[in-house]
């Protein structure tokens, strides 16, 4: 679904009642496995488990609403990556969730960083993370930035602008270092995701253009510079994709980017990142590959086309993020407030909200994002109900789930758990309506530690200087 109306999408999809993808379950208590991270089970009762432990121990603990994250799993995830795509490097993307622990966990598993701010890299290097390891990415990096990179000893900036690469060869310059850098391209391969987060076709911020020949400008600009040191060509194509259809013709037109240079230098450029974007499955209507075929498909797609052009094959990476973080995390509320809401037709919509909202997972307003969701502390014996769960906001788009079956006596108290919920959910969490952000949780072994704490009412008033 995309946006349809200057206010949003809640007000171009009235008559909607369930998306032709949502089948009517045979048991609204049961999960679909491949939405959860692998310790999340049902007991008996209906009450839901992670690591070891129960939801309503957990949100007995540390209250809800809450992000809950399951260790086993986002270290399994990144292992398979690293193990699958072995001899390439790979690089979590920590713009889909990080913080301190998930930084040391990704780098003891095997993974590099890829940051592109500031303070994502002011975390990496907090936790203690092998600089060498980090790329610094970002179409509009500041000159503290590039001068917190370049001292802290990143192993490649992954510069965007031409303007970029004058500011960088002058600040490495001036502080004697010499930067690694790769030139991120447009390779305008229209990634099959929402138009915000398709970010390798022409007309967006990110890049240089392979087509218009400002991508082989900005490699010619980098190699004649006296302190810049271009190792290689980046690209990445989008977000949530689940067919490797797109990166073979980006790998294409980026391996015919990569010859062309060598062919006019007589050098062939060390390395090439394919970027990240791998989907994950955030409803029953998605099928997600796994880090293994993925690899299979894009290592034969490199092959290829670079024996076609008769080059090398360079020293390749890719940077998952959601892939990660995504599936390993899911989000716990507590209801409260259910209303049954006529439709035209003489149909009926459960509105169940929640103690969150769209300051703590925006994406279902932003970009129109599908999720799941379950009642996670009973099981149930009433018929299934088309519902929707809604947040606390002042904001009709306030919605965290647009369409779910759940049990049709789902009542104050009961905790839903919405899964998939690791990535980009407190990454671009707000304060909205004054809201603190819920905490972050890990749970192991039966046992929880707060990786992020919850913010507080005088947290907000803290910042507040009037």
């Amino acid at each position: 679904m995309t946006h349809t109306h200057v206010a949003g999408s809640i007000h171009a999809d009235a008559t909607s009642r369930a998306p032709g993808w949502l089948a009517v379950p045979e048991d609204v208590n049961a999960l679909l496995p491949r939405l959860w991270s692998q310790t999340v089970s049902k007991d008996a009762d209906g009450v839901l488990q992670v690591g070891g432990m129960s939801v309503l121990d957990l949100a007995e603990q540390v209250g809800t609403p809450v992000y809950v994250v399951d260790e086993v799993d986002l270290r399994a995830r990144a292992r398979a990556f690293a193990e699958a795509f072995a001899g390439w490097e790979v690089y979590y993307a920590a713009k889909s969730f990080l913080c301190t622990a998930v930084a040391r966990w990704v780098s003891e598993e095997g993974l590099g960083i890829d940051v592109c701010t500031g303070g994502e890299l002011a975390v990496a290097q907090r936790a203690g993370v092998d600089l060498r390891r980090v790329g610094l990415h970002g179409n509009n990096k500041s000159v503290a930035e590039l001068r917190q990179g370049l001292s802290a000893g990143v192993g490649r900036i992954i510069v965007d602008s031409f303007d970029e690469i004058a500011r960088l060869e002058a600040l490495a310059g001036e502080l004697g270092i010499r930067a690694r850098v790769m030139v991120r391209v447009t390779t305008g391969v229209e990634a099959h995701t929402h138009e915000y987060i398709a970010t390798a076709h022409e007309d967006q911020k990110f890049g240089f253009s392979i087509a218009g020949g400002q991508a082989a400008a900005a490699l010619a600009a980098c190699a004649g510079a006296e302190w810049l040191d271009l190792v290689g060509i980046h690209s990445h194509i989008g977000s949530q994709i689940f067919e490797p259809d797109g990166f073979e013709v980006a790998a294409r037109r980026t391996l015919r980017l990569h010859a062309d240079f060598a062919r006019s230098t007589g050098t062939e450029l060390p390395e090439l990142d394919l970027g990240g974007g791998f989907g994950i499955a955030y409803t029953s209507a998605d099928t997600p590959s796994t880090p293994q075929a993925l690899a299979t498909a894009l290592r034969g797609i490199i092959e290829a086309e670079c024996a076609a052009l008769g080059v090398a094959v360079p020293h390749l990476s890719i940077e998952p993020g959601r892939a990660i973080s995504g599936p390993s995390a899911f989000a716990l509320y507590r209801v409260g407030t259910v209303k049954q809401v006529l439709l035209d037709g003489g149909t009926s919509r459960l509105y169940v909200a929640v103690d969150g909202g769209m300051s703590d997972n925006i994406r279902t307003a932003l970009y129109a994002a599908e999720y799941s969701a379950t009642v996670a502390n009973r099981r149930s014996d009433a018929p299934p109900a088309i519902a929707r769960v809604v947040g606390r906001h002042c904001e009709g788009g306030d919605i965290l789930v647009r369409d779910e079956f759940l049990p049709a006596d789902v009542a104050p108290g009961d905790l839903v758990a919405v899964p998939a919920s690791g990535a980009y959910s407190r990454s671009m969490a707000s304060n909205y309506n004054h809201v603190p952000r819920p905490p972050v949780v890990a749970v192991r072994d039966g046992e929880v530690c707060t990786l992020v704490r919850r913010e507080t009412i005088e947290d907000l008033l803290a910042l507040d200087v009037g």
